[in-house]
């Protein structure tokens, strides 16, 4: 663990499971030109039972528009929706912060149905 990073508490079996982490495919990306920092729109689908959600996402600096759509990502539904400017983003794609401040994102390292849960 390297100094600026923190260890968080210990939580229990039931925090984990209240958290909705599902898999999903990008089915669109916009520019977001209102965004502070520079930052996607991104729909993905994550099937029938959840459906269609959007997010904001600043992952410009790794992916590009091309390289995001079919790609399927990892995302939490189960947050309430946000406001970002003029956008309401429904949930949080998943990555993890590099030393530059850019985003990697979490992926599933096979193709799993829309809407699957993270065990």
């Amino acid at each position: 663990m390297d100094s600026n990073e923190r260890r968080q508490p210990t939580i229990e079996w039931a925090d984990f499971e209240a958290v909705e982490l599902r898999a999903g495919t990008v089915i669109a990306v916009e520019d977001f030109p209102e965004a502070r920092k520079p930052a996607y729109k991104v729909t993905v689908d994550f099937g029938p039972a959840v459906g269609k959600k959007r997010t904001s996402a600043q992952i410009t600096v790794n992916y590009t528009k091309d390289t995001l759509l079919g790609r399927q990502v990892l995302g939490v539904v189960n947050f309430p929706p946000k406001q970002i400017g003029p956008f309401m983003s429904e949930f949080l794609i998943v990555g993890f912060y590099r030393e530059d401040g850019s985003v990697i994102l979490a992926v599933p390292d096979a193709d799993v149905t829309n809407g699957a849960k993270l065990a």
